[in-house]
C-alpha cells in the first residue's frame, strides 16, 4: 500500500517528527554553547600563547579534527554508559539514565567538536584585530578588562560572526550522528518511521525538508546579528 503525506499524518508521525525535531535543536543548541565556550577559551590561550597550555589546545584540536565525529561520539558513550547506568539503577535513576544520558552525551561529544572548530575561529578573529587598537589603549591606561571588554571583544564578535555561523551548521548536521546511541532526535525518528512503514524514502524526504528549514531560520537569524554587529562597530 502506497505511503503518503496523509498517512504520515494520519499515523502520528507528523508529531514524533517534530518532536524529533525539537531535540535536535535542544542538542544543536545546547553543544553550540558549550563549543562556544570552549572555543572561546582555547581561543584566548592560542591567541595568547599561554605556555604550556597552548599545547594541550593544539593536542585537543588536532585530535578532534583528525578523528570521525561518528568516533568520537561512539568512544565518548560507551566508555561510561555502563558507569551511568550503574549509578542510576543505585540511587533508583535506572530510567533517567537510559533516557537522558544519551542526550547529555550528545551535547557533551557534539559541544567537544564544535569547540575545536569554533577555537580556530575565535583565534583567527583575535588575530585579525589590529595591535595598534590594543597597543592604544594601553597607552591610555586602560585596564586589561576593560581593555578586552571595549576593544577586543567588540571586534573579535564582528571578524568571528561568519565563521560562528559555519560553526552552528556543521553542529546542526552533526547532531543526526547522535542517532546511534539511540536518542530520538530528527533522523533516529525518521529512521524508526521508515523501518515501521517501510517506506524510508518520504522519512527521509521529510527529515531533509526539516532540516533545511531550522538551516533557513537559523541562516536569517545569524545575517541579522551579523548586520547588527556590523552597525554597531561604525558608531
Amino acid at each position: 500500500m502506497h505511503f503518503g503525506l496523509m498517512q504520515l499524518w494520519e499515523g502520528g508521525w507528523v508529531g514524533a517528527i517534530l518532536r524529533g525535531a525539537s531535540v535536535t535543536i535542544l542538542v544543536g543548541i545546547g553543544a553550540m554553547l558549550l563549543g562556544l565556550t570552549i572555543g572561546i577559551a582555547c581561543g584566548l590561550i592560542k591567541w595568547a600563547r599561554v605556555v604550556p597550555l597552548n599545547w594541550l589546545v593544539d593536542i585537543y584540536t588536532t585530535v578532534v579534527r583528525g578523528v570521525p565525529e561518528l568516533l568520537i561520539i561512539y568512544l565518548l558513550f560507551f566508555s561510561s554508559v555502563e558507569f551511568v547506568a550503574r549509578i542510576g539503577t543505585a540511587f533508583g535513576w535506572a530510567g533517567l539514565a537510559e533516557t537522558g544520558y544519551p542526550f547529555l552525551i550528545g551535547i557533551i561529544a557534539i559541544g567537544a567538536i564544535s569547540g575545536s572548530y569554533a577555537t580556530e575561529v575565535v583565534r583567527g578573529a583575535l588575530a585579525a584585530i589590529p595591535n595598534g587598537h590594543i597597543e592604544a589603549a594601553r597607552a591610555l591606561g586602560m585596564p586589561r578588562t576593560r581593555i578586552f571588554r571595549r576593544i577586543i571583544l567588540p571586534q573579535m564578535l564582528r571578524i568571528a560572526a561568519p565563521g560562528v555561523n559555519n560553526v552552528w551548521q556543521a553542529t546542526m548536521k552533526d547532531t543526526a550522528l547522535i542517532s546511534v546511541v539511540g536518542l530520538q532526535e530528527l533522523m533516529r525518528t525518521a529512521f524508526v518511521g521508515a523501518g515501521s512503514t517501510r517506506n524510508p524514502f518520504i522519512f527521509y524526504l521529510v527529515a531533509g525538508v526539516v532540516y533545511l528549514a531550522i538551516t533557513f531560520v537559523s541562516q536569517s537569524g545569524f545575517k541579522r546579528a551579523e548586520r547588527a554587529l556590523v552597525l554597531k562597530g561604525r558608531t
